[in-house]
């Protein structure tokens, strides 16, 4: 019987029992491929050490030939049978040790981290992936109550666990694991990294509820100013004068916060192909800017641009920039000092410094309003985030305009800072990347 038929029957039962794990989803493709390869391995392993085995006694047969004494004819043709059977066992060994290499390759580049414990649940091996996720880490993973308790699931039942770790240091992070039981009585823990899925679930809740919150305001003040209208106000053409007043506000508010959610929807849809076409940003900002003129007045704020007639052109989607500085000019307009000023600095950077280290352009806009307190800024640009809700709404703001900005520049493969001091202004600066 070869080597290979060896650890073929060594290796099968396991094998049938994972496929039939995972046919009936108690186990995870991952899980079941680590597993496989693990067993694999050491199905060849001990393949490959019969081999070498099989080998030496050839050698040592091939040493008696040598001493034989007798017909040279008969001598030789003994010697030429051994001779052909140590090569027909050392070939087989070579693509036994090649299979188990392969095997072992397979194992170091699962994409998800996979931790092998031994009898003292002890690490005896972790993966490429493991030692990258964890590093230094590794023995807190291994303390955790959770993985613990599924390592003592899996002894009792011969059955794969899984289990939900929560790591709050260094940073915080969700893991999901999966334990099963080897052979020897070692285990495998593959592990998989759900923070940002977590995250973004979490995300999606409170979206869903803000916006449902968002949305429920002014559609209570409608039905409420409609149900005063058929009755009470039936003949007050004065109240009626108001209250419709109100309601259009209303109804542009509602208007203005869907259209913000369906340009968000359409800027995520997009956000990680990066737009290519040549922008000239100098045009750009002096069309935005003079779309701004009759809230300009109406405010009595100066709207100053210093934009230099060399900008380099910068890699984007021409609305989409548009958008950004309309949103961000809008805010300096609206939440700047009245009869104060508002200014729009372009310009070229070179690599380095606070910004990526390739060709690109920042444009600043400042205004010289009351300020943000630093507390708020890391928060700015989360979707319905308001510093001042009753003023935000006041002025109409929808709680998305700064969510839009990051989402865009993010597309843009740019960068958004925000400065600002209590008393003395904001000032919003994006670097966006020159065409190359």
């Amino acid at each position: 019987m070869t080597m290979l038929a060896i650890a073929a029957i060594l290796a099968t039962p396991s094998l049938v029992g994972l496929v039939a794990l995972v046919s009936e989803g108690a186990l995870g493709i991952v899980p079941a491929i680590a597993a496989g390869s693990l067993n694999a391995a050491a199905a060849l392993g001990f393949a490959a050490w019969r081999a070498r085995e099989h080998w030496e006694i050839g050698q040592e047969v091939r040493s008696a030939a040598d001493g034989l004494v007798g017909k040279p004819g008969q001598r030789a043709r003994l010697k030429g049978d051994i001779d052909r059977v140590v090569d027909l066992y050392a070939r087989r060994s070579e693509a036994l040790l090649q299979t188990l290499r392969t095997e072992e390759s397979l194992i170091e580049n699962l994409p998800d981290p996979l931790i092998v414990l031994g009898t003292e649940r002890n690490v005896t091996r972790a993966n490429a992936a493991a030692r990258a996720a964890f590093g230094g880490e590794m023995a807190a993973v291994l303390r955790h109550p959770g993985l613990r308790n599924a390592i003592d699931r899996a002894t009792a039942t011969s059955a794969s666990q899984e289990a939900d770790l929560f790591l709050p240091v260094p940073v915080e992070r969700e893991l999901h694991v999966t334990v099963f039981h080897l052979a020897g009585g070692q285990f495998a823990a593959v592990l998989s990294d759900r923070t940002r899925e977590r995250a973004l679930e979490r995300t999606r809740a409170d979206f869903v509820a803000n916006a449902s919150h968002e949305l429920r305001t002014p559609l209570a003040s409608l039905i409420g100013f409609v149900d005063t209208l058929r009755g009470p106000a039936k003949d007050d053409p004065p109240a009626q004068a108001r209250f419709l007043e109100i309601m259009a506000d209303q109804g542009g508010r509602m208007s203005r916060l869907i259209d913000d959610l369906l340009s968000l929807s359409r800027i995520e849809l997009t956000e990680h192909n990066a737009p290519t076409e040549a922008v000239d940003l100098n045009e750009l900002l002096r069309f935005t800017a003079a779309s701004f003129e009759p809230k300009v007045v109406r405010r009595g704020v100066q709207l100053a641009l210093d934009l230099p007639e060399d900008l380099p052109l910068v890699a984007g989607d021409d609305d989409q920039l548009g958008q950004v500085f309309q949103n961000l000019m809008d805010n300096a307009i609206k939440y700047g000092r009245e009869g104060g000023s508002v200014r729009v600095v372009a310009a070229p950077t070179a690599p380095g410094g606070r910004w990526p280290s390739r060709p690109g352009v920042t444009v600043a806009i400042t205004d010289d309003g009351a300020g943000i307190a630093r507390e708020h800024l890391p928060r700015l640009t989360e979707r319905f985030y308001r510093v001042d809700k009753g003023r935000s709404r006041a002025v109409g703001g929808t709680g998305l305009g700064l969510a839009i900005v990051k989402h865009i520049v993010n597309r843009h493969r740019g960068q958004l800072a925000i400065d600002s001091q209590e008393g003395a202004g904001s000032t919003f600066t994006v670097w966006l990347p020159a065409t190359s």
